[in-house]
């Protein structure tokens, strides 16, 4: 016998707010991108660094503007810009990652 459908069907719920082991999965999946040591270490720092800003920050959604915020975090350092450029070069992608997590 065959199950009958009903009319409704399941809606996937987005997730709002990501979490830890969230962020960690997709840090992971953006570490595991670059083929050069270098650039997985550089890529490493600044994605802890950013996490470390981004625990610190209440209640603060993982977002493009949480990104956009996190740009005036290093630039109060007054770092050069290539460096500032770098750091977001790695944030960008686990902001990618995450997105595609939150699904």
């Amino acid at each position: 016998m065959a199950k009958k459908q009903s009319g409704k069907r399941r809606r996937r719920v987005r997730k709002t707010v990501l979490r830890l082991p969230d962020l960690d999965q997709a840090k992971s999946a953006v570490l595991n991108s670059p083929s050069s040591a270098d650039a997985q270490r550089g890529y490493r720092h600044a994605i802890d660094e950013f996490l470390d800003w981004y625990c610190s920050e209440p209640r603060l959604w993982f977002s493009k503007s949480a990104v956009l915020r996190y740009r005036i975090h290093p630039e109060s350092r007054r770092p050069a810009p290539g460096t500032i450029n770098l750091r977001l070069g790695a944030v960008r992608p686990l902001a990618y990652e995450a997105s595609d997590a939150a699904c």
